[in-house]
């Protein structure tokens, strides 16, 4: 009888550990996304960042050009919205959330931020079917330089 018991005991036991592991909890990482109110593409980046663990505080405001003169985005790297982390970091328009990620977690000495230029179709926040045009993520740094941070060759590659 205890036997029986204490296999049943065991074998309850083995069953349990071979369930699926529960993923520890990943902090969210904050932003602050600056947009206007009407722009549909921002908040669909926005969906694609929150899809992708961030935290974003979206503000809508009338002066989109005032935040980017804030944050000294140069005219020629701008876009439609401007995201801001918690340590000053820019990222402006439509870049894919991985390299958001991959920035944070090692920013490059001297880097301002990560900027995509315009509004790539096929970009996240810019999907438009099958269209699709690559595009480059430029890196932005504070002495006014930049450098190519990464090329978007393929849809696939921004996820």
């Amino acid at each position: 009888m205890y036997r029986k018991l204490f296999a049943a005991g065991l074998l309850s036991l083995a069953l349990t550990s071979c369930a699926e592991e529960k993923k520890p909890a990943v902090e969210d990482i904050p932003l602050t996304t600056y947009k206007s109110a009407s722009c549909g593409c921002c908040t669909l980046w926005i969906d694609h960042a929150r899809d992708n663990g961030f935290a974003v505080t979206a503000m809508d405001v009338d002066d989109l050009n005032g935040v980017k003169n804030r944050h000294d985005i140069d005219p020629r790297f701008q876009s439609c919205h401007t995201s801001v982390s918690p340590e000053g970091y820019v990222f402006e328009g439509h870049i894919p959330a991985k390299l958001v990620r991959r920035f944070l977690q090692n920013p490059p000495e001297g880097a301002k931020g990560l900027a995509v230029p315009a509004m790539p179709p096929g970009s996240p926040g810019m999907e438009m079917g099958d269209r699709f045009v690559p595009y480059q993520v430029l890196q932005i740094n504070a002495d006014g330089s930049h450098s190519v941070y990464a090329e978007i060759n393929t849809a696939d590659q921004q996820y």
